[in-house]
């Protein structure tokens, strides 16, 4: 694997952020001491372009001080972004993808390199596609390589280390280097899961609604218990808790039925609360909900 390369991203908002952060949390902490050259990270450096000045700003007041030499930040340089790095991560708004990979000189930039899509919804195919069309029209597709295009969807527990990300099953073109690069990147912010094309837009979904979508029952148990009078912190910190022991209860492999009725006494407080839970039809709205951002990544495919 090549090693001394450059990472830059294009879109450093909040989930290229957390990326960022949690690499260099992971790979580079403020005790670490100089590595030997066989174990050296193959990413040493970084670029991140944000769209405006002042998200350049705020993403810089969130780099540790004895990380600063290695990040260099910038704002609207795309395309000397991508001339300047060796691996590029497309962290940009979806919709914004013509509007970035179209612009002139993106494709000699990117020639040969490898480029990690986190854009939901946006096909390996359809970014390929992009970047030939922008190349035909400025009249510089001749004689230029495409780059390679891998797509990886990591989610907001990158910044902890704690992302769950989704890999699409690379193609037979792209180089095992590339793929091991991009199994480094994302294995230092998390776990990496690969899935096949046909599948990653539902994973796309499953990584985000994990965090997201949870969120929702969690605040209805808070305001639950003050309602009953106990103190939100107090609250929270029996839920995380019990999060804790509900994570390592699958992980170890229970089923999530039988630790429902494991835990629900006959005549008990918990079976009245699941019940209740049942009769709102709560499963079937976190089915609907799965069912219903899977549609809408593709319809934009």
């Amino acid at each position: 694997m090549p090693t001394e390369q450059t990472l830059g991203f294009i879109g450093c908002g909040n989930m290229g952020g957390a990326v960022l952060n949690g690499i260099l949390t992971s790979a580079f902490p403020a005790n670490s001491q100089q590595q030997d050259v066989s174990t050296r990270p193959p990413i040493t450096n970084f670029k991140a372009c944000t769209k405006t000045a002042s998200s350049a700003q705020r993403l810089q007041s969130t780099i540790p001080s004895h990380n600063t030499n290695q990040v260099d930040i910038l704002s609207g340089e795309n395309v000397r972004t991508m001339q300047d790095s060796n691996v590029i991560i497309l962290g940009c708004k979806p919709f914004m993808a013509e509007e970035v990979l179209g612009a002139k000189g993106v494709r000699e930039a990117l020639a040969g390199k490898l480029v990690i899509s986190m854009l939901a919804g946006q096909s390996v195919e359809r970014l390929l596609g992009i970047i030939r069309s922008s190349a035909t029209e400025n009249g510089t597709e001749t004689g230029t390589v495409d780059p390679i295009i891998m797509k990886a969807i990591p989610n907001m527990g990158a910044q902890f280390r704690e992302s769950m990300t989704i890999l699409e099953e690379p193609g037979v073109n792209v180089p095992a280097s590339m793929i091991e690069t991009t199994e480094w990147i994302f294995k230092q912010v998390g776990t990496i899961k690969y899935l096949p094309a046909s599948l990653t837009g539902l994973g796309t979904v499953l990584v985000g609604a994990t965090l997201a979508a949870l969120t929702l029952p969690i605040e209805g148990l808070l305001d639950g218990c003050v309602a009953e009078g106990l103190k939100r912190g107090d609250a929270m910190e029996i839920v995380l808790q019990g999060i804790r022991g509900l994570s390592a209860s699958l992980e170890a492999g229970t089923h999530p039925a039988v630790l429902r009725e494991s835990i629900s006494s006959p005549r008990g407080c918990t079976i009245q609360a699941l019940l209740s839970l049942e009769r709102s039809g709560a499963r079937s709205d976190f089915a609907e909900a799965m069912v219903a951002g899977n549609k809408h990544l593709r319809e934009k495919m």
